[in-house]
């Protein structure tokens, strides 16, 4: 018994000392092995769906309790830094859906249409997206935590900490600034176990879809992985270099390596929340402004569904034969955006978004069934873009708030 548990504690010394990425990349290299030999091992299912489960569980309380404790101490300010946040994360989805129409028009992708399938998504409009978007922010505290909607945990969370500022003992501060440490100590051990959970969801991956969508979808798919690629590698860096006047590719890589990996797998930003905190910690950001950036991004900070949407619709009107105006392109432009915002606190996603995007320059809805089948695989690349842009904004400003720190040292 003791050398079983002497046997246990060196594997679990090795397994701790190898790096994350290589572990990740393992589990990726088994799950895909895997998926090939036995397929209908369904309870390695199981390694994924725990995984993105505890991620999902633990974000809204992680967002929630470390925002509150920020406010709390008095060392956060909502104050400009919030501003340029917001614009950074509007300017790239705008930038996204806009490359998005252009890349479409130069490589025209359309798809045979067969017996029309249907879809089951409700068309909604602008104004449902608003109401819907007004709604989160004020829906039920307890509820906006059990239902991961981040709109209204930040609402709430900054609420509470600015009454618990002005009046909390030191003792209840030093209580919420403990549980912040140590619901993040928490989540540090779920991303330690993330080998087996991207081992799962390969598995999920690779078994459910094989080869064969690549056959019937695979031009579409190059068209949005490129436009993606393009996103990622040449605007964001761009954008880095506009404003830092530095080489962004290390940041970039970096970001793509180390939460890009873990997004692309688990297919939602709500999960990848601690893991992009994680990182911002490990890049030494200011936690103040990660702590409400990152999670703001993961409502709001949308490009590669933006990017979703406008090479979707192209495609959708060119298999109709419809061919689109330049007035019409530009109101998926600006539809993408608004509606990549809306998308994490409305039901059903991207493709309820999708239905918005057709409706406004009037392409048939019934065209979602097209891209419905392949969703899954588009929707693991426009979450990396997604998550991988919420950390390049928030190290922008939080550079961009040391340097302003250290010209004001240098003057005072």
């Amino acid at each position: 018994m003791n050398q079983l548990t002497k046997a246990a504690k060196t594997l679990a010394a090795k397994y701790n000392s190898t790096s994350l990425i290589l572990r990740i990349a393992i589990g990726l290299v088994i799950g895909s092995v895997l998926a090939l030999i036995c397929p209908g091992a369904a309870w390695i299912e199981e390694f994924g769906n725990l995984f993105v489960g505890a991620l999902k569980g633990v974000a809204p309380v992680l967002v929630f309790v470390i925002v509150a404790s920020a406010l709390a101490q008095g060392s956060s300010k909502l104050d400009r830094r919030f501003g340029t946040v917001v614009w950074l994360y509007m300017l790239t989805t705008f930038v996204a859906a806009a490359l998005s129409v252009v890349t479409s028009k130069l490589f025209p992708q359309t798809l045979v249409l067969a017996e029309a399938a249907t879809a089951d998504v409700v068309p909604q409009g602008l104004g449902d997206v608003m109401h819907t978007l007004l709604s989160n922010i004020v829906s039920n505290p307890v509820a906006s935590i059990m239902n991961g909607n981040y709109i209204g945990i930040l609402m709430w969370a900054c609420l509470f900490g600015l009454a618990m500022k002005k009046l909390g003992s030191d003792t209840t501060k030093n209580f919420m600034a403990n549980t912040a440490d140590a619901i993040s100590a928490i989540v540090r051990w779920i991303i330690n176990l993330a080998p087996f959970g991207i081992m799962g969801l390969v598995f999920t991956n690779v078994a459910d879809n094989g080869l064969s969508i690549f056959t019937q979808y695979g031009r579409l798919l190059l068209l949005l992985v490129g436009t993606m690629l393009l996103m990622a590698l040449v605007i964001n860096p761009f954008i880095i270099f506009i404003y830092l006047h530095r080489n962004p590719y290390p940041l970039v890589f970096r970001c793509l390596r180390e939460s890009g990996l873990t997004a692309f797998f688990t297919r939602s930003s709500a999960a990848n929340i601690p893991v992009n905190m994680s990182l911002c910690e490990k890049l030494g950001l200011d936690k103040d402004i990660y702590s409400v950036s990152i999670p703001l991004g993961a409502t709001i900070n949308m490009d590669g569904t933006a990017i979703y949407q406008g090479v979707c619709a192209i495609f959708i009107a060119a298999c109709y034969g419809i061919q689109l105006t330049f007035p019409q392109m530009i109101t998926i432009v600006l539809t993408a955006t608004l509606a990549s915002i809306g998308t994490a606190g409305v039901p059903g996603a991207g493709m309820v978004m999708l239905t918005m995007v057709l409706t406004s320059v009037g392409l048939p809805v019934e065209g979602v069934a097209l891209v419905a089948g392949v969703d899954r695989i588009f929707d693991m690349g426009r979450t990396t873009v997604n998550i991988t842009g919420d950390a390049s904004c928030t190290v922008i400003v939080s550079n961009l708030e040391k340097k302003k720190e250290a010209r004001k040292n240098k003057n005072a």
